[in-house]
């Protein structure tokens, strides 16, 4: 259930992360905003500066710089100096409207220096000449009329808009909680349920809440998969009883049809030729029995019912065991074998069953035999690594293709090879030797021999647990 942990993960972290996109959106739409406001966004600075150019002549006019006059103009806001003992209006800008009084009171002025005058937004600078008032356009700014604001409020004011967005996004968390609460309460079964598929169990899951119609097809795609298993094992069970009968009944005509020909073969009335056809007919016939041999036992494999009865032992001696019995076998020296495993190598310990190994290792020894009919050299080498041992059986044969090396080594089953009875053959000896060195955990390669013919390398994993002595290549065990 690792994947659930981190699909809450990827929806909080997507949560946060959204958080963090809309609060940096949220600065970008004000900056935006506020960058996007009137050009003269300083009318207090402006006031000062136009109090601050207003200069009188020495016959007593008024005058202003063009630049601030400009300005005024072009912002369609007018001023006047209002002079400090009289509290009249000393000068004026052209375009002051009609409704602006020119004499003020103290309360007057106290009330424009917050507000407004005659609804327009004034604001005030201080000039050596008196109070100048500059009147912006109506709605052009907004302005508190009477704004004041505790102390504490405003020093405290960063801390308070922290802990505000804090408690704001707990509480967005917290909605988002209860809100998917119920889905993620879906999807942990679902996804129990879709790791326990592979595994052929059977999935039955609560087809209520927000996520029912997959956890539906869930269940359905349960039942197709135990209904599909279910035929499939009804297939390969029916198979295997098959190959078991049909090996069991051949054997008695077959082992007739052998005698019957070995005595044809010996008998001296017959002609020479017919002496040759019934040697033709005792190898098919011992051919017939190690294909039917061979297919029981590749089948025995295949759905676990060969037992292997593994135990401590010696691979070299083994392999030299076997190859003793082909040397002893060869009479007419048509098929020569050479031990080119190092003498000092006496020991290569392995977890196995010996008769097993024994089998696979003559598979492909026979394998050389049988495809090279006018005899070759075969090659075996045993060698220990650090954690492995490893046998190699070579000839200088015929040896085979790249498109049937490759077909050999990536077949799926032994009933791929039907095509013609050589390759069911070659197909199945080596499908055994695979099946056999797999069930004891190691690997096999078939590839191109460097003395010109056929291939295999067997890798078996070491087992140095328990001691095997050698001596004079036979093992005894302690």
């Amino acid at each position: 259930m690792k994947s659930l942990p981190k699909l809450i993960r990827r929806y909080v972290s997507i949560l946060l992360l959204s958080c963090v996109l809309l609060l940096t959106l949220n600065i970008i739409l004000l900056v935006i905003f506020f960058t996007n406001q009137h050009p003269n966004a300083h009318p207090y600075q402006t006031a000062q500066e136009t109090a601050d150019a207003l200069k009188q002549s020495s016959e007593g006019r008024y005058m202003l710089s063009g630049s601030i006059t400009y300005e005024l103009k072009e912002d369609h806001v007018w001023a006047v100096l209002i002079e400090e003992e009289s509290k009249q209006v000393t000068w004026h800008t052209d375009n002051l409207p009609d409704t602006i009084p020119h004499a003020y009171t103290l309360s007057d002025i106290a009330d424009l220096t917050r507000g407004y005058i005659a609804d327009y937004p004034a604001f005030t600078g201080t000039s050596r000449y008196g109070l100048i008032v500059l009147g912006y356009p109506k709605n052009s700014f907004w302005k508190h009329m009477w704004p004041s604001w505790d102390y504490d409020l405003i020093a405290s004011l960063p801390k308070t808009v922290l802990i505000i967005l804090a408690v704001n996004a707990a509480f967005i968390f917290l909605i988002y909680l209860v809100t998917n609460s119920r889905l993620l309460q879906s999807i942990k079964p679902i996804v129990s349920g879709i790791q326990s598929l592979p595994t052929g169990e059977s999935v039955h899951l609560d087809t209520k809440g927000p996520l029912s119609e997959l956890a539906l097809n869930i269940n359905k795609t349960s039942e197709i998969l135990q209904a599909q298993n279910h035929q499939l094992l009804k297939k390969e069970t029916a198979r295997a009883n098959w190959i078991a009968g049909v090996s069991h009944d051949i054997r008695t005509p077959l082992s007739m049809v052998m005698g019957y020909a070995a005595q044809l073969r010996e008998d001296t009335h017959l002609t020479e030729d017919e002496q040759k056809k019934a040697e033709v007919i005792v190898k098919q016939s011992e051919r017939m029995r190690s294909l039917i041999s061979d297919l029981n036992l590749a089948s025995k494999l295949e759905y676990n019912m060969q037992p292997i009865h593994a135990k401590q032992e010696n691979l070299i001696a083994i392999t030299r065991q076997v190859a003793v019995d082909f040397i002893n076998m060869d009479v007419d020296e048509k098929y020569p074998i050479h031990w080119e495993t190092d003498e000092s190598l006496t020991l290569c310990p392995v977890n196995a069953d010996a008769a097993l190994l024994k089998r696979a290792i003559s598979n492909l020894i026979q394998n050389s035999i049988t495809h090279n009919e006018q005899g070759c050299s075969i090659y075996i080498c045993v060698t220990a690594e650090h954690e492995n041992c490893t046998i190699t059986v070579s000839d200088d044969g015929i040896g085979a293709d790249d498109e049937q090396i490759n077909k050999l080594n990536h077949a799926p089953h032994y009933m791929s090879c039907d095509e013609n009875l050589p390759e069911l053959q070659h197909g199945l000896g080596f499908l055994i030797v695979r099946q056999i060195i797999a069930a004891h955990g190691g690997t096999t390669i078939i590839d191109h021999s460097p003395y010109g013919g056929f291939y295999v390398k067997i890798t078996l994993p070491k087992n140095a647990s328990e001691t095997v002595t050698v001596q004079s290549g036979i093992k005894i065990s302690n």
